[in-house]
């Protein structure tokens, strides 16, 4: 099943963070924070939103850094993905 995002929305994946730090403690799951550094999976195709003209500027396959707490997560074929707006991403990550 794919999900194919409406307007200006982007699908994107969590990308893991290490679980040890750099000095090689490995730290527990309570411990970690929420990864802000994801991968498009699908982009929608932008046009008029809330009456303004909206560019997409992100493709599939690019690495983007996102708000901390942006977003709606949804769990499909087992993988969980997170909906956004293109405005909730802050950078894309080279």
């Amino acid at each position: 099943m794919n999900i194919k995002p409406l307007g200006d929305r982007v699908v994107i994946k969590m990308l893991e963070i290490e679980e040890t730090t750099k000095s090689g403690i490995v730290l527990p799951g309570s411990a970690k924070e929420k990864p802000q550094i994801a991968e498009i999976v699908a982009v929608g195709p932008g046009g008029m939103v809330d009456g303004k003209e909206v560019k997409m500027e992100v493709k599939v396959g690019d690495k983007v850094l996102i708000s901390k707490y942006a977003g709606t997560e949804v769990k499909l074929d087992n993988q969980e993905y997170t909906i956004l707006r293109q405005s909730d991403i802050l950078a894309i990550v080279e």
